[in-house]
């Protein structure tokens, strides 16, 4: 459940920069700033799992937070402060023009 909540959130995120991309830059930004997103969820989930193989084991903490859960949570922690720092100016700025 977790997971599907993980993967979700991701989706939405995808969505919101891919139209708010597309309005402002078009098209071809929107599909490579997709692109960027994809590439750095695969690869940060992957380091993150190979990381977390170290130190927890499959069963993790519990049914509902194994250690796939575990590194996904850890990404998606991760993710937010890059993201926030990366797309932070855009999605908080008003596009009101300033006299």
């Amino acid at each position: 459940m977790i997971t599907a909540f993980i993967f979700f959130v991701h989706l939405f995120f995808v969505l919101i920069i891919f139209t708010k991309k597309w309005q402002d830059e078009g098209l071809s930004s929107a599909f490579l700033n997709l692109g960027l997103i994809g590439i750095l969820f695969a690869v940060g989930w992957s380091i993150s799992t190979m990381i977390l193989k170290l130190f927890i084991d499959q069963k993790g903490f519990g049914i509902y937070f194994d250690r796939d859960t575990f590194s996904l949570s850890l990404l998606t922690t991760a993710e937010y402060f890059f993201y926030k720092m990366y797309y932070g100016h855009q999605l908080t700025s008003d596009d009101k023009e300033k006299q």
